[in-house]
């Protein structure tokens, strides 16, 4: 199939960007990876297609004081490659080479895969394990929010009509904090059948869970847990893993404890 036809604009600055979004029916275009075959296969039919690639603005990744600021439109491929990134969010080191295939990461940005809130997407998880902090800019000014109240369920974010996702900050990692990541496909490249995300810092530990929810979810009671088997035990409370066509519940319930496990001896 084809995309329906819709009108097409690239804004120059955000201001302009910002001012085409307020009108009824339009969409962001930022990296395409996963819009443009929503829209071939007609399940997104936009009126506007507004393509901020454009702004340069939303781009690239600094380090300020003790935050990693990493603009919305920057690549897989530039978080992959970047050097601060490395030094100091080991963990997104970590996790980017699982998404998808190099093609994909040349072209799809970190913010275009926050904002479409794949409840299978490694980036949600991994910002809710670090506790960072996303920056909406609307008409009205930059809101702050933070990763733990922007995935609100299946595909759905707290972004209000109108706002773009223009950054990401994050908290770099300090000495003596830990982090790990994991997830289980079937092939490299493929979506998790379920990923976890983890962090340990001054004795605590946030354990953020992918493809095992409507969207990515932290594991309270296992974080809690003084030894392995009690958190395993805890992570009944925590998830509920939907089935899918290949794996009942129970199977990527158990897939999550192994996992755990992993992640458990690492941190």
């Amino acid at each position: 199939m084809k995309a329906a036809s819709f009108a097409y604009a690239k804004p120059r600055a955000l201001a302009e960007a910002l001012e085409l979004l307020a009108r009824p029916g339009a969409k962001v275009l930022a990296g395409g990876q996963s819009l443009i075959p929503s829209l071939n296969m007609r399940l997104s039919a936009p009126e506007l297609l507004v393509d901020i690639t454009g702004l340069e603005e939303l781009k690239g990744i600094r380090l300020d004081k003790d935050t990693v600021r990493i603009g919305a439109l920057t690549t897989h491929a530039e978080v992959e490659r970047s050097e601060v990134v490395k030094k100091h969010l080991p963990l997104l080191a970590e996790a980017v080479p699982h998404i998808a295939h190099p093609a994909i990461r040349n072209r799809g940005t970190m913010g275009g895969s926050l904002a479409l809130a794949d409840p299978a997407a490694e980036y949600p998880a991994c910002v809710l394990a670090l506790d960072a902090t996303l920056v909406a800019t609307g008409k009205k000014g930059e809101r702050r929010i933070k990763a733990a109240d922007f995935f609100t369920g299946l595909f759905e974010t707290a972004l209000k009509e109108g706002e773009l996702l223009t950054a990401i900050e994050i908290k770099a990692q300090k000495q003596g904090e830990k982090s790990a990541f994991l997830e289980l496909a079937r092939r490299h490249g493929d979506y998790a059948i379920v990923g976890l995300a983890a962090f340990a810092a001054n004795g605590t530990k946030r354990l953020a869970y992918f493809g095992a929810a409507d969207r990515a979810v932290l594991a309270p009671n296992a974080a809690k847990a003084k030894d392995l088997e009690s958190a395993k035990a805890a992570l009944e409370k925590d998830l509920q893993p939907p089935a899918d066509l290949y794996h009942a519940s129970q199977t990527k319930l158990h897939l999550a404890k192994v996992l755990l496990e992993r992640a458990w001896t690492r941190l």
